[in-house]
């Protein structure tokens, strides 16, 4: 049926909500999912919720067929939804698809592409090294370069898991473990202090500032996704020249990859004001009290009024 404009409406044909995924963030895309569905649902589309349980190709593009959806709205957070293996199946079976697509989403879950890709266009990114399991060992003394603190994380996962802030040498040994145990690269990073703040962009327009005030030390996944562990302050408390250019910021790194649809920009504004790229995530959470939403609802964006604009997209971008 596909994008057919009837009396000044749109007609989306059948839509799939692709949740769950094998990835360790399987619990909080069925989440996302399901707060899509129920949107999609009470705005009186023909939505179906697909649950993907497994990487395979060939059971994917058989469940995926048996529903026969005209486009498909992805919730998927973490591997397989996000680093552009789902969008390539669905670009074989020729049907759209919210959000980036197979290289854009590829590039931005993998932090090493994406942070080269950030430094070498003029964005400010914290230092960092890359450590290669093969290669790795313990005797390594990348913090004679960096100093500490360090932050250590996957070079390919999500929702900060395996992530550890390291403060002295006798700690670096058991975070890069950590990491490692979610990947075979590790990105080791300065810790640049300062208010961590996060942009969502909507289609090419960046949406307000919010700002991230987790109560532990840093945003890791229990901040993310405790309720009461985290404040954000939507739009951030920050000078308008600084959030201005934060926006900006955020819309140059979501072009750089290629993102399409929607994206979120995490960033670190310190005390000079400068602002630091963390990373970008591509299908960001999808709940009505996650980041992108809220932002979106500050904008006058309403999370249903949310969903049909990303389904607007996919088909725009086809």
């Amino acid at each position: 049926m596909g994008l057919e404009k009837v009396t000044g409406l749109y007609r989306f044909g059948r839509i799939g909500v692709l949740m769950g995924g094998p990835s360790t963030e399987r619990e909080i895309s069925l989440k996302s999912g399901k707060a899509v569905y129920e949107a999609l649902k009470q705005s009186g589309l023909e939505a179906e919720a697909i649950d993907i349980k497994t990487e395979s190709i060939e059971e994917n593009i058989s469940l995926i067929k048996s529903h026969k959806i005209d486009c498909a709205f992805i919730a998927l957070h973490g591997r397989f939804g996000e680093d552009g293996q789902i969008q390539g199946i669905l670009d074989g079976l020729k049907i759209p698809y919210t959000c980036s697509g197979a290289q854009a989403s590829k590039s931005a879950m993998d932090k090493i592409a994406s942070l080269e890709i950030f430094e070498s266009n003029g964005l400010k990114v914290p230092r960092y090294r890359v450590l290669e399991i093969a290669s790795y060992s313990p005797d390594w003394k990348i913090h004679n370069e960096l100093g500490f603190p360090l932050v250590i994380k996957p070079a390919a996962h999500g929702s900060s898991i395996g992530l550890s802030i390291v403060d002295a040498p006798k700690d670096l040994a058991q975070a890069v473990d950590l990491a490692f145990g979610f990947g075979p690269r590790v990105v080791v990073q300065e810790y640049i202090a300062g208010r961590e703040i996060t942009v969502g962009i909507l289609g090419e327009s960046p949406l307000p500032v919010i700002e991230i005030i987790p109560k532990k030390r840093f945003f890791d996944f229990e901040a993310k996704y405790q309720a009461g562990m985290t404040d954000y302050i939507v739009p951030a408390q920050i000078e308008e020249a600084a959030a201005k250019k934060a926006r900006a910021i955020a819309l140059s790194a979501h072009r750089l990859l290629g993102c399409a649809g929607c994206s979120r920009v995490d960033m670190i504004l310190d005390k000079d004001s400068e602002v630091f790229v963390l990373e970008i995530n591509t299908i960001p959470g999808l709940t009505n009290t996650s980041l992108l939403p809220k932002a979106a609802k500050t904008a006058g964006i309403e999370f249903n009024q949310l969903c049909l604009k990303l389904i607007e997209l996919a088909y725009a971008k086809k």
